[in-house]
């Protein structure tokens, strides 16, 4: 009975067991479930987050803050126009500046290649388009030479420091103040307090005197300086500004009008009118004739890249400057193409402070503004249904918005090598457009990952062409991608291919508050930074957004209202839209000299390569080049080059013989596929202007031959080559009468004679081969002892191509 008892008991236990263990597990099961249910809500459900930022919209309030109010009086938030003390008369004695008698470059010194204001200076320079110039300022020495053939070298002249340019010795100071006051030069200067200069001191021969180490606030403009072109006076930036080691200028001689004006934080600063300090002043040269401008900081403060423009400007009579007029185009790539939760929904179209509501009211502030729109078809409807929504808004509204087309399933043209295949995935995209009404004649088009743009693939452009009519695209890659301020367009099988240009705006920026850095990195880059810089500095900005800056918190729009307004708020540049066709137009009549492209070799660049099909290899370009020039024994050189069996030489043209002539002639123009070789040997490369520019630009490490004999005996051997070619100048003329005939002899005889002398001024042409290459990467050879020893020159020639196996020539030149 006991025994009975006890395996009931047993029994009961185990049951009971075996439910806590069903329930434990139950449990665990549960949870699981409970988070994949949270994890899938959180991952798919709208965001909670802050309402979206409120664009900059008034000249007295902070980008972000709606406006806010005025401190000082004025309708509409204004303040009241800062004017300084009135000096009557003073301009009217100012020399009028007038720079036309010397080259539109500018002389920049500065304090080392490396120096962070020497770099930030040139880039302003390049990224205007100027021609410049740098040389380490001297302390003691020769100035470099300032004029040439009674012309002045350079139009302005730049000291990164200030006192590099007072302490010059007599003799130096003595020759650049006489050519800047011959030549109608002014001077720009720049000083920067460091813990070794004097809190208080007069600028070495100037009635003018510095106060540094001062911490300022509050920045003003002095609408009553002469330089202001720009930028747009009776403007306050308010609040302190960066660092406490500012330097102001005080003088009361009438020649120094103050630019920039700021209110001191201590009382400890000199005494100003109003309690202001100058910390930029223009020299109007009433002293001594020449006309300056002085910084007392560096360049890092956003008003004084502004300022320094206009000075650059101003000292230079307009020369180097910029018109007011400036063309932005804001294309929004991928209009259907996003993840879910990215996309945009009916609300972000149509809604209030939305992409049609905003483009309105930036219609106001620019003539003919419209977002311009690249679909690829493939993606439509692959949303949520609220995008989805969205993306029906878009196209009910699609007469308002300009379009353009990506590639129907958005891939990369350079992984199609086949012209038809890839034609007919841009047809899949066309009848998409036609079925859903999109315009399809705006004659522009961009490339997913800007591939087969540049490095060009000619296979897209064929395609673009036939299906499209493409006659223009814009590519942020040529000639790369940093810095920002060398891009450039280029012109290629009848497209024009624009500069594209980043605004701060990607796939993944899509919340104010999450900003990558901060929102504050958006806000700098608008208020005076790299965005506001790239509409400064260039004529025609296209700039680059993406579907997911126009839903969300709509950043692209807060971008480019709160732009478009600080510009207008700061300067005097008058902002307009075109559309593509009409803005390539407006580009190269701008910038005529870019027309012709400039080939790089792609494998020097990493995303170059990544775009560049992979059908094609950087082995297939030259290892070197033999350039001539003509008549000097070059096609023998290259007989002799071809005979070694690790060279292979360029393949011979019907019109052309043993020349491609590939940087020089139309084979350039088709791109690098032209090339697939070792070497190419083109005897008018030596002469040619544009051939080392390139040369260097595709083979920056490639060795160059020049054959050199005696010029008289190289003029001679092309005037017998002329008269063997029947040429009627040389049969009707003697070498004596060819080579001294004056400028008012026959064209076809001063032609002839070009082609005698033009080549055989070797120094000339040299400089300009090593303005591109090293000198190690040039040998010169012998072309009177290639004639007479073959085999010596040779072997030379084949250590310093570095060329193995070693080729025995004097055996095979016996």
């Amino acid at each position: 009975m006991v025994g009975a008892a006890a395996a009931a008991w047993r029994l009961v236990r185990g049951m009971r067991q075996l439910e806590l263990h069903r329930l434990i597990l139950v449990l665990i099961f549960f949870c699981l479930l409970s988070m994949a249910c949270l994890a899938y809500y959180v991952s798919n459900s709208p965001k909670i987050k802050e309402a979206p930022p409120v664009p900059f919209s008034d000249c007295s309030g902070p980008v972000g803050g709606g406006g806010g109010a005025s401190t000082e009086g004025g309708p509409g938030g204004q303040r009241a126009p800062l004017f300084l003390p009135p000096r009557n008369g003073r301009l009217r004695t100012v020399k009028a500046i007038d720079t036309s008698g010397t080259e539109a470059v500018v002389l920049v010194f500065v304090e080392s290649i490396y120096s962070q204001l020497g770099q930030e200076i040139v880039a302003i320079l390049e990224s205007s388009r100027f021609r410049y110039r740098t040389e380490i300022a001297p302390g003691k020495g020769d100035m470099p030479a300032l004029t040439l053939h009674n012309r002045g070298r350079y139009a302005l002249v730049i000291y990164e420091n200030l006192l590099k340019y007072v302490n010059l010795d007599a003799w130096n100071r003595d020759l650049l103040d006489k050519y800047c006051t011959a030549y109608s030069v002014g001077v720009i200067g720049f000083f920067k307090a460091n813990e070794n200069s004097l809190h208080s001191a007069q600028l070495k021969g100037f009635p003018l005197f510095l106060h540094s180490h001062l911490a300022l606030r509050d920045y003003r403009l002095n609408p009553a300086a002469p330089l202001l072109y720009v930028t747009r006076p009776n403007q306050v930036e308010q609040g302190p500004l960066p660092g406490d080691d500012w330097t102001v200028f005080q003088s009361n001689h009438s020649t120094y009008e103050p630019v920039l004006l700021a209110s001191a934080k201590s009382s400890n600063a000199p005494s100003g009118p109003r309690g202001l300090h100058s910390t930029v002043i223009q020299d109007l040269g009433l002293l001594d004739g020449i006309q300056r401008v002085l910084f007392g900081n560096n360049l890092n403060y956003w008003l004084h890249k502004l300022i320094f423009v206009d000075a650059i400007a101003y000292l230079t009579g307009r020369r180097l400057s910029l018109t007011l007029e400036r063309h932005i185009l804001v294309d929004v790539d991928d209009i259907f193409v996003g993840k879910e939760g990215t996309r945009m929904k009916v609300s972000d179209v149509e809604g209030v402070e939305a992409l049609l509501s905003s483009q309105k009211k930036l219609r106001v502030l620019v003539p003919n503004f419209t977002f311009n729109l690249g679909f690829s078809g493939k993606f439509y409807h692959t949303g949520t249904d609220e995008e989805d929504e969205g993306d029906d808004m878009l196209l009910k509204h699609r007469q308002d918005l300009w379009w353009f087309p990506h590639m129907w399933s958005h891939m990369q043209p350079h992984l199609f090598h086949n012209v038809t295949v890839l034609a007919e995935q841009m047809r899949l995209n066309m009848v998409f457009a036609q079925e859903h009404g999109i315009p399809t004649d705006m004659g522009y088009a961009v490339a997913p990952h800007h591939s087969g743009v540049y490095p060009v693939h000619s296979q897209l452009y064929e395609a673009w062409k036939s299906v499209w009519a493409i006659q223009v695209t814009s590519t942020e890659e040529y000639p790369h991608l940093r810095p920002a301020r060398y891009r450039r367009g280029f012109i290629h099988s009848g497209v024009q291919v624009l500069p594209r240009q980043t605004c701060g705006l990607f796939t993944h920026t899509i919340f104010y508050h999450e900003y990558p850095g901060g929102n504050k990195e958006l806000d700098k880059s608008i208020r005076g930074g790299e965005l506001f810089l790239t509409v400064l500095l260039n004529p025609i900005s296209i700039f680059m957004t993406h579907l997911s800056n126009y839903g969300n918190d709509r950043l692209g729009l807060y971008t480019f209202e709160s732009l478009v307004r600080f510009v207008q708020c700061w300067t005097n540049l008058r902002l307009q839209t075109l559309p593509p066709i009409q803005l390539a137009e407006k580009y190269f009549q701008i910038f005529p000299q870019e027309r012709d492209p400039l080939w790089q070799n792609p494998c020097h660049d990493k995303r170059h390569k990544d775009i560049w099909s992979k059908e094609k290899t950087c082995d297939r370009l030259p290892k070197f080049l033999v350039i001539g020039p003509q008549k000097t024994g070059t096609s023998a050189l290259h007989s002799f080059l071809s005979l070694h069996p690790a060279i292979t030489s360029s393949f011979p043209s019907p019109v052309t013989f043993e020349e491609i002539q590939f940087f020089s002639g139309p084979n350039y123009d088709q791109g690098i596929d032209c090339t697939d070789f070792m070497f190419e040997k083109s005897a008018n490369y030596f002469d040619t202007e544009l051939v080392p520019k390139r040369a260097a630009a595709l083979l920056p490490r490639a060795k160059i031959l020049a054959l050199l004999i005696n010029p008289a005996d190289r003029a001679y051997s092309w005037y017998q080559h002329q008269r063997a070619h029947r040429d009627p100048a040389a049969l009707n003329n003697t070498f004596h009468t060819v080579v001294t005939a004056g400028p008012r002899a026959p064209r076809d005889v001063l032609a002839l004679q070009r082609r005698c002398l033009r080549p055989g001024t070797y120094v000339a042409h040299l400089e300009r081969w090593l303005q591109h290459y090293q000198p190690s990467q040039i040998h010169v050879v012998d072309g009177s002892l290639l004639r007479s020893n073959p085999a010596l020159v040779m072997e030379a020639i084949q250590r310093f191509l570095g060329i193995t196996p070693t080729f025995n020539y004097t055996q095979a030149l016996v």
